[in-house]
């Protein structure tokens, strides 16, 4: 039921059947642009010169152009494809059709950058282009949920003066000779003030798009499902946690920038489409339906990439961001269950590291010990929950920024101690700045992890089979995180963090629990840090730092928890997977990667300021406001207390 503040209408004046062959002739146009030339010339990443063979950006350009013909067909009711689309929303369809332009003008944008000029494109080219952009109008005349009125706003008009100001700053900067020693200064302030200014006037665009579009959501219910066997439904499960497999892969086994950000792009437009669909409110209800098959299919996929690769290249990134997505869920304990805010966790997966390394037999170790593999991964989870808890006991009555001030300051204080602990200013045992190397692979069982083996045909070098590993380490992680969150004790730290007095005026012992969330997070730190010391082989104080160009460090950790979702399970690794491969697909960028990572970030924490995978209650934190009002007939109302 569309409620009174929405409507159902068209931006541009077109009839319904108009707009519809419209977008269908854009997006068949899109498609077919995958199999034309874009460019003359192979120089640019993907060779993207060729007829009928679709390579990089290419692909990109037909998912997102069957895409939107696929919504669109399902959204005008035609009869076997109806399932794509349950709400029968257009805005799902616009929302295809702007990712199928987005990438349209970033393909071009990237050739024409790379190649020097628009001369440089092909007909396929032309095509794309024209596609995205007459299925973006022709989307744009289909009956679209409005709302009835939205103000313009309108910056401070001081942000303005950075527009005249900008180019009189970058002609000046370019006019001072280059062997002056300000001219680099000079040029640096100018791109600066030239970045701010055009983010000024695309912050003002997208205003003025908003208030324009009024585009908005009306709360509609599904329709029932058609009523399928269980079998059929568990099919579905599968064939859904392959298609993204696929994707995941895909994204993750991108071999240049250009292809990565497209795919990027791509992703951020497609899903929310899917959304709006319904489609993913299906599946969801699905999943929760028959829980046990959509874990085991999750870990199935999972377990099954390694096998979808030629070498380990893919396999090494993949495997780092499982430990990242492990650290990161122990982090989840801390700040989004307890609510407290650590800001030096990844000192906790150094503490594992270092220990593990010091009794895994590296001739680097003054111990010249070597545990067998379970006593190594016991003795850094012990050892890290030992100085969570040393750690915690004298900081946790704290609250607030001083806890985040003492954390951080243990953080450090880890990094120097290990640094110092060279046998000059301190005790021969960590070797300083050199750190620990030549760690030996891990053996289990007679399996050597370090070397390759032959499995289902497959041979899985030694990334692959610790990819293995982490991933029966991430289970065992989020097995505990789930038990622990779904307990009693769970519900006292949730209580913990929505306010402390009151939670301790029902009797619950507040620095007990926080005591006991500090250390289980440490020792799930330290469990993920003992594969991280045999995977790279060696251990230096430099890899936990607080803030980093690249993951894992506490920065990182702490935002892959807050924009993945805080207290969720699939919140995390979503962020943790998002933060480490957006860093590393981004060295193209060179010097201007940190710039365009922290816009990416400031853009996902603007538009989902709940995290990407939030559970219901933190999503009514962000979003009870623009709630539906509900009918005064019904019993009760769902808020966030409720939920």
């Amino acid at each position: 039921m569309t409620t009174t503040h929405t409507e159902t209408t068209p931006v541009i004046p077109l009839p319904a059947r108009a707009a519809a062959a419209v977008t269908a002739l854009g997006a068949l146009a899109t498609t077919a642009s995958a199999a034309m030339s874009w460019t003359w010339t192979s120089e640019f990443p993907g060779d993207l010169t060729y007829y009928g063979s679709p390579a990089g950006l290419q692909w990109l350009a037909l998912a997102a152009g069957l895409l939107t013909l696929v919504l669109l067909l399902a959204a005008q009711g035609v009869p076997g494809l109806r399932w794509a689309a349950p709400s029968r929303s257009n805005n799902a369809v616009l929302l295809a059709a702007t990712g199928a332009l987005t990438v349209a003008v970033y393909s071009v944008a990237a050739v024409s950058t790379e190649l020097g000029g628009l001369a440089n494109l092909e007909p396929g080219g032309w095509v794309l282009t024209a596609g995205g952009l007459i299925a973006v109008l022709g989307a744009l005349g289909l009956p679209l949920d409005r709302r009835t009125a939205v103000p313009l706003r309108i910056l401070d008009k001081r942000l303005f003066l950075l527009v005249p100001v900008a180019p009189a700053a970058w002609f000046g900067a370019h006019a001072v000779p280059t062997d002056k020693p300000v001219a680099p200064v000079l040029t640096a302030l100018a791109g600066g003030l030239a970045i701010a200014a055009g983010a000024v006037l695309l912050l003002q665009l997208g205003h003025l798009a908003n208030s324009a579009l009024r585009l908005g959501r009306a709360d509609r219910p599904l329709p029932p499902p058609r009523a399928l066997p269980s079998w059929a439904e568990v099919l579905l499960i599968v064939l859904a946690f392959g298609l993204g497999l696929f994707a995941i892969t895909f994204g993750i086994d991108t071999e240049y920038g250009e292809l990565f950000t497209g795919y990027l792009l791509l992703v951020g437009l497609a899903v929310p489409a899917l959304a709006r669909a319904g489609l993913l409110a299906r599946l969801r209800a699905l999943t929760v339906k028959h829980r046990p098959v959509t874990t085991g299919a999750a870990f199935a996929a999972a377990a099954s990439f390694p096998f979808t690769q030629t070498s380990d290249q893919y396999t090494s990134v993949a495997t780092n961001i499982l430990i990242f997505a492990t650290v990161a869920l122990g982090l989840n304990i801390v700040v989004g269950l307890a609510g407290l805010l650590d800001l030096g966790y990844v000192a906790f997966l150094g503490v594992g590291a270092y220990a593990a390394a010091l009794v895994s037999g590296s001739p680097a170790s003054p111990i010249h010990v070597q545990f067998p593999f379970w006593a190594a991964m016991l003795t850094g989870a012990v050892v890290s929950m030992v100085f969570g808890v040393l750690i915690g006991a004298p900081t946790l009555r704290l609250r607030g920024d001083y806890l985040a001030i003492v954390t951080l300051g243990f953080g450090e204080i880890f990094r120097i101690t290990m640094l110092n602990l060279n046998g000059t200013t301190g005790p021969k045992i960590t070797n300083g700045s050199n750190g620990i190397p030549r760690i030996p692979d891990l053996e289990i069982l007679g399996f050597d992890l370090g070397k390759p083996h032959t499995v289902l045909g497959v041979e899985l070098g030694r990334f692959s089979n610790y990819y293995l590993l982490m991933l029966l380490v991430t289970a065992v992680v989020v097995l505990v995180f789930a038990r622990v969150g779904n307990s009693r004790i769970g519900r006292a730290w949730v209580a913990i963090r929505e306010d402390e007095t009151a939670a301790e005026a029902m009797g619950i012992n507040g620095f007990r629990l926080k005591l006991l969330a500090f250390a289980l997070g440490a020792l799930l730190a330290g469990l993920a840090g003992t594969v991280q010391a045999h995977v790279s082989y060696t251990v230096t104080p430099d890899q936990y730092t607080f803030a980093e160009a690249l993951p894992p460090n506490s920065a990182f950790l702490l935002a892959a928890v807050i924009l993945g979702g805080m207290g969720t399970i699939s919140g995390p690794l979503a962020g943790a997977t998002l933060l480490f491969l957006i860093p590393k697909k981004l060295e193209f960028l060179a010097d201007y990667q940190l710039l365009a990572f922290g816009a990416a970030l400031i853009v996902l924490m603007r538009v989902r300021p709940e995290g990407l995978i939030p559970n219901r209650r933190r999503q009514l934190e962000f979003h009870e406001a623009a709630l539906p009002a509900q009918a005064t007939g019904e019993p009760t109302a769902l808020t966030k207390a409720g939920a």
